[in-house]
């Protein structure tokens, strides 16, 4: 398995700062990165992230996971999370691939698996790397370096990576995806109004409705499927979008109403527990990494 890694961690290594690479494999992504890294909140979009070197650890909710070499994220929701580089240098740097989950390639694969339970409710998890799995990853990363075979094979083995995904630990949750009546489908539409409505009051009762569930279960589902409540849902999305105006040299006033807060004191206790920082020291700070 280490020296599949290995072979893997060149590839990527290769191509992930060659400009003329991006985008040769649909829905892949390569990260290199020397250094480790703060804590960075960020909207997880649904993927899978394979980790070939280093560790990363992410806090959704009021969970913590960390994934590194043999294991392997998966979110099927748009998830605000937390996420840092915890094991990163120059000599081993921390090398990940991402794969944007296509629902419409799961709905296909579905019908052709055998039957199993729904899953276990959450979004999102981690679990051990296969060798069939980290196999059909090492023929992907190959086609870097074949990109006239790009167009026929890299659906193919996309489609393997998802059949090995659905035969795992995972493939339960991951079905949902498929299935417009699952518990994934109908928090799913519920997190599509949220995230339309974020600087707007929201009613429980509404969600509950938008998901076709009562208020007790609705709750129940949610908090199962990001590890938070509708309301703190809410507020990640509402102060991510606040530091995003924020860096972009909005006052914090301006940014606090913006999103929907009607108190400036509460947006700053509740964006320093956030981020570390009251917001206009949280923005230099961010600013000045981006000059530098």
């Amino acid at each position: 398995m280490q020296d599949q890694l290995d072979r893997m961690c060149r590839l990527t290594r290769m191509h992930a700062g060659n400009t003329a690479s991006i985008g040769r494999l649909p829905r892949i992504a390569l990260f290199v990165s020397e250094n480790r890294t703060r804590a960075t909140s960020s909207l997880y979009r649904p993927m899978l992230c394979l980790v070939l070197q280093g560790a990363k650890e992410v806090t959704i909710g009021d969970r913590r996971l960390r994934y590194d070499p043999g294991s392997y994220f998966v979110a099927t929701l748009d998830l605000p999370a937390c996420g840092q580089i915890v094991e990163a240098s120059p000599e081993q740097p921390y090398i990940c691939v991402t794969l944007a989950l296509d629902h419409d390639v799961i709905a296909e694969l579905v019908p052709d698996l055998p039957a199993r339970p729904e899953g276990h409710g959450a979004g999102f998890a981690t679990s051990p790397v296969s060798a069939p799995l980290l196999d059909s990853w090492a023929r992907m990363l190959a086609l870097l370096d074949a990109p006239h075979d790009v167009p026929v094979l890299a659906p193919l083995i996309e489609r393997e990576i998802l059949y090995r995904l659905l035969q795992g630990p995972q493939g339960g949750v991951l079905r949902q995806i498929a299935c417009a009546d699952s518990r994934i489908a109908q928090i799913r539409a519920a997190i599509a109004w949220i995230r339309a409505h974020y600087d707007t009051p929201i009613r429980i009762e509404t969600l509950a409705d938008l998901a076709g569930m009562s208020t007790a279960s609705f709750h129940r589902h949610f908090k199962a499927a990001t590890a938070m409540s509708p309301l703190q849902y809410q507020k990640k999305l509402r102060l991510q979008e606040a530091r995003r105006l924020l860096v972009a040299k909005a006052d914090a006033t301006h940014a606090a109403y913006s999103v929907g807060y009607e108190s400036t004191s509460q947006f700053s206790r509740e964006y320093a527990r956030m981020f570390g920082a009251p917001p206009s020291r949280d923005a230099e700070r961010l600013r000045g990494l981006e000059e530098a």
